[in-house]
């Protein structure tokens, strides 16, 4: 039996004041509006609106970062190597203050240990020691070649930064008011950090590097994204469903759903730029890792975030079609 009309308008604050309460309250005011006015113009019962759910929990530590074993030498076989240049740069990072520096700049010692190690295997440095040193040398030398990718990894997702990115606590966020260009400049000299990372020449810069690790600190923008893109999706949902119960006989008003072509653009962009990071690195990633770039990265799995808004999207217009635009738009 159809509702009374009295029970649906009681209803209509409860659900409005039960969204306010979780997510960006702008954000979320703007769809509500849109909501209204295809309610106003079908004559309809207003939409009945859930909340999406949660975006998926960061794997842990251990399941997202490799194990990689440490490299042991005496003090005397390091000293053997000094024409190398690594025994200060070896004694740095054994101090107190080395083995407690944050992933990035263990990532980046263990840049210029094996950029030393290697551009001094190709030098006439090892034909001048003895057996044993040059062996070592060369072992050394083809460890620290090996372990170079799965350190970048380790540096990447060990950090505080990346952990933040995916603060399950966030909320959506206006595009159309949110300036990424700092963020997208963050994770490109990231991406630019590890496919330099077996050139000899190119030098990153510790200062800068930070600066960019501090852009990236200042809000969870890959967690926004995605509560933006499901919280969209929902949303268009709803509608559509609002619009397919209505006779075509109404006309719509041109209002459009808020902020869509900024949403689409800046959230194609950010997880195009999360995505080349991730290919950017010459490894398998940890099963849990790949697991779940799949299920909320991907640009491509109809089930994640991105894939599932453009569907909605794409429904939502085609839907509209079915009606007339309203004259005294």
């Amino acid at each position: 039996m159809p509702r009374r009309p009295v029970r649906r308008l009681a209803a209509a604050p409860a659900i409005a004041l039960l969204l306010a309460g979780c997510g960006d309250s702008g954000v979320e005011q703007r769809w509500a509006d849109y909501h209204r006015a295809l309610e106003q113009a079908l004559d309809t019962a207003p939409i009945v609106r859930s909340s999406p759910t949660n975006i998926g929990k960061l794997p842990r530590r251990r399941d997202r970062l490799f194990d990689i074993e440490d490299t042991r030498e005496g003090i005397l076989d390091v000293y053997a190597l000094r024409e190398c240049r690594i025994v200060s740069l070896v004694a740095g990072r054994n101090n107190q203050l080395g083995r407690v520096a944050p992933p990035s700049q263990q990532w980046l010692y263990e840049r210029k240990l094996w950029q030393r190690l290697s551009g001094c295997w190709n030098t006439p440095v090892p034909d001048g020691l003895a057996d044993d040193d040059r062996q070592r040398l060369r072992r050394l030398t083809l460890t620290k070649t090996r372990q170079l990718p799965y350190v970048s990894w380790n540096a990447l997702f060990d950090s505080e930064e990346w952990e933040k990115s995916f603060a399950r606590a966030s909320h959506a966020i206006d595009f159309s008011q949110a300036n990424i260009a700092p963020d997208l400049a963050a994770l490109d000299y990231l991406t630019a950090m590890v496919r330099h990372q077996f050139s000899r020449e190119w030098v990153p810069d510790s200062g800068r590097l930070e600066q960019q690790l501090k852009t990236l600190r200042s809000r969870p923008l890959t967690a926004q994204t995605l509560r933006t893109l499901m919280l969209a999706a929902q949303r268009l949902d709803e509608a559509t469903a609002a619009l397919r119960q209505a006779p075509s006989g109404h006309c719509l008003p041109s209002r459009q759903p808020p902020a869509l072509d900024a949403t689409r653009k800046k959230a194609g962009q950010w997880l195009s730029a999360v995505n080349a990071l991730f290919e950017s690195l010459p490894v398998t990633p940890p099963p849990a890792m790949k697991s779940y770039r799949r299920r909320w990265l991907s640009l491509d799995n109809p089930k994640a975030p991105w894939a599932s808004f453009q569907a909605a999207l794409s429904e939502h217009h085609a839907e509209r079609l079915r009606f007339q635009p309203c004259p005294d738009e």
